[in-house]
């Protein structure tokens, strides 16, 4: 919405008539609503700059929601032109909120206000006037009572019983601060992984190790059918989720009402996918959306606020989610087209781009010259596909990035050059107002495995050489635990999961991991290599039990044949993969480990036929939960890994479990909803274990009894 309605009403009519926009008290009244030039003015202005979303008719757009009709109506009927103008003034167009003059504003919505029927009357109408805060959109029709045509299903007209009014959860809202990111009251999950330490650990302990027997179901909630990744959000008894199709749903979190729910008008042809994450802070709700956007809701409405695009490169996806600190909210791109992937920065309250930091370095900057003398059209890789950490001490924000799978032009070194392929396989150390790259550290150089470090990092503290240190862990899929320090990126060790068969060592002081180079993959023969490229350790998140340091993860104990292709192959040094059982197998895929981060050790393992699907949650009443392939989830005893609880649920246990408390009473939260690569399970390796048969998704909660 861009100009002036600085014209003369008769350029500003000619103007609308000539694009096809006729007004409503032009065409079908007697006696015309609304002033001639400035409804034509807000016609004009409709056409330039909203109609490509909404559609010319208001009605009939691809990328936003009818501006007219029973629907627009249902929603906004009785608001005053005052109101409707601060809504448009505020967050239109998503591009340029509250860019525009003051008049064009007014114009449109004059406009929006005459084509539904409102009586605007003749004169001009003029912001902040009382007229203006007078004038009322029309109710909606009234909706035809069910089975109607039958005589039945109307209401009576004598008086109806009272009926507690259920609470307003958004009574009391206030904005969500740094602090509360860095340190959320224990009632409330509010970020992934709960905090901005990563840490998946709630400090609710009503739910323990003798009463989790008794869980049952307190509510449940379909989401729209499909994929669903999300780990939900809740914030002082109010439960926000991401659903598939680019849905935001807000329940309250006792009892699932329905608060508000958003829903994206997409292109046509947009791929879907779930979002992994959401980020609260101050009084908005961000999220990534799949064309590429990154947009930020009023958390108590819904209403949009502001609507950014990340990149309008092609060949990118947005299956992640945002981060949240210093004001910025950073959002990461996957991407296997040329250039590599990147993290871009936006200003919290007004949407502003901030920055972009390329994770693929290009030539002649820090990093650059380590791809094998590639052109920078010719690097790919670094996704970025699940979000960071931050700490708040050091003031930067902690990601991940992945592999590259065009593999064969860095296979082989050649000489004098460099192959290590920055940043893949890395930690980026960032500042968020700048995204400067404070330090970084490549956890697996050159890696020809499709074994990425894109996944979860966690801060916490553990002891080394008897000073307490504070680190960041983290792993790739081979199942390697690299802990690091926090404020330099400098290594400190690793936990190895006994997964894999190919790294035979790692340097003690640089964390460097030697690969067996009779395992590096090739065209002349098959490779036996563990784990499998799909994990091992994947995306699900692990929990971090700051008291025992103790690390949590889920993992699938499965191998691969990278078997000679023809063509490039799946990965371009020319294999493809295929799924083996480990040598010594027994046919238990699925793994549940506890790591002690501390002495560097196996504390535990959990063995079972399905493989894991989701995160783990860890609870202080020594609880873990997690869920697998077999459509179940389950909890477990912390200290032992004994199963203690299990429920069977309608679709494949995806995400990670939440727990949250409201009036004093735990919940536990789960998502199903298969579609992603985890949850499509082994195949072959277990016949048995079958997809459902219809996809669906839902949001089921637990408790104990009243």
């Amino acid at each position: 919405m861009s100009g002036t309605i600085a014209r003369t009403a008769q350029a500003t009519a000619a103007m609308a008539l000539a694009l096809g926009i006729v007004p409503l008290a032009f065409a079908q009244q007697a006696a015309p609503s609304g002033n001639p030039t400035q409804i034509a003015a807000g016609a004009a202005a409709f056409a330039q700059n909203c109609a490509v979303c909404h559609g010319k008719d208001l009605t009939d757009g691809q990328f936003a929601p009818a501006l007219r009709g029973g629907a627009f109506l249902s929603k906004w009927g009785g608001a005053t032109a005052a109101k409707i103008d601060q809504y448009i003034r505020t967050s239109m167009p998503p591009a340029n909120a509250g860019g525009l003059d003051p008049e064009t504003y007014t114009a449109i919505t004059a406009y929006i206000l005459q084509r539904n029927g409102a009586a605007v009357g003749g004169e001009p109408l003029v912001t902040g006037s009382p007229k203006f805060a007078q004038i009322t959109l029309p109710a909606a029709p009234a909706a035809a009572a069910p089975f109607a045509e039958l005589g039945i299903g109307g209401i009576t007209k004598r008086p109806l019983p009272a009926w507690p009014t259920p609470p307003d959860r958004f009574a009391n809202y206030t904005p969500v601060t740094e602090q509360m990111l860095d340190d959320p009251a224990p009632e409330n999950w509010l970020s992934w992984r709960r905090s901005h330490q990563g840490q998946g650990f709630s400090p609710l302990k009503q739910i323990d190790t003798h009463n989790v027997k008794d869980l049952r179901v307190a509510w449940s909630y379909p989401l729209p059918a499909g994929e669903d990744t999300n780990e939900p959000l809740v914030r002082d008894g109010v439960l926000y989720i991401f659903g598939y199709g680019d849905e935001i749903f807000a329940f309250d979190a006792t009892d699932g009402r329905l608060l508000w729910r958003y829903r994206r008008s997409l292109p046509k042809g947009i791929m879907l996918s779930s979002k992994k994450m959401m980020a609260l802070y101050g009084d908005k709700i961000y999220a990534a959306t799949s064309d590429l956007h990154l947009i930020a809701l009023d958390a108590r409405t819904g209403r949009p606020v502001w609507d950014k695009l990340v990149t309008d490169k092609p060949g990118f996806r947005n299956p992640g989610g945002p981060l949240a600190a210093k004001g910025v909210i950073m959002q990461g791109l996957t991407t296997q087209a040329p250039g590599g992937g990147l993290i871009a920065g936006f200003d919290a309250e007004t949407g502003a781009h901030l920055w972009t930091f390329d994770t693929v370095a290009a030539p002649g900057t820090p990093g650059g010259d380590t791809w094998n003398g590639l052109a920078a059209n010719e690097r790919s890789g670094a996704s970025v596909w699940t979000s960071g950490s931050y700490d708040p001490e050091t003031g930067l924000a902690y990601w991940g990035t992945a592999q590259t799978y065009d593999t064969g032009p860095l296979r082989i070194r050649k000489p004098g050059a460099n192959n290590d392929g920055l940043y893949t396989d890395s930690t980026l150390a960032l500042e968020p107002r700048t995204g400067k790259l404070v330090w970084y550290f490549q956890h697996m150089k050159n890696d020809q495995y499709d074994l990425d470090w894109v996944f979860d990092r966690v801060l916490g503290t553990i002891d080394v050489g008897g000073k307490t240190r504070r680190v960041i862990m983290t792993s790739g899929k081979e199942g390697l635990f690299d802990t690091l320090d926090l404020n330099t990126g400098k290594y400190v060790k690793t936990v190895d999961m006994g997964l894999q068969n190919f790294i035979t060592r790692i340097d003690p002081v640089t964390g460097d991991k030697t690969v067996d180079p009779a395992l590096l993959p090739g065209r002349d023969r098959t490779r036996f290599i563990c784990p499998h490229s799909g994990g091992g350790r994947n995306w699900t998140p692990t929990a971090f039990d700051q008291a025992s340091r103790t690390i949590f993860v889920t993992a699938r104990d499965v191998c691969m044949d990278m078997v000679p292709a023809e063509g490039k192959g799946f990965l371009s040094s020319g294999v493809n993969i295929d799924y083996a059982p480990p040598a010594k197998g027994d046919g238990r895929y699925g793994l549940l480990q506890a790591l002690d981060m501390q002495a560097g050790k196996i504390r535990w393992a959990h063995r079972q036929r399905a493989p894991y699907t989701m995160g783990v949650l860890a609870t202080a009443g020594g609880l873990l939960f997690t869920g697998s392939v077999d459509r179940q989830f389950i909890a477990y005893d912390q200290a032992t890994g004994k199963e203690l609880w299990r429920q069977g649920t309608s679709d494949v246990p995806n995400a990670s479990p939440i727990s949250y408390s409201v009036n004093g009473k735990q919940y536990i939260a789960m998502v199903t909803g298969h579609g992603n690569p985890l949850s499509g399970g082994l195949g072959k390796l277990t016949p048995e274990i079958e997809m459902p048969a219809v996809n669906s998704s839902a949001i089921t909660v637990f408790a104990l009894p009243d």
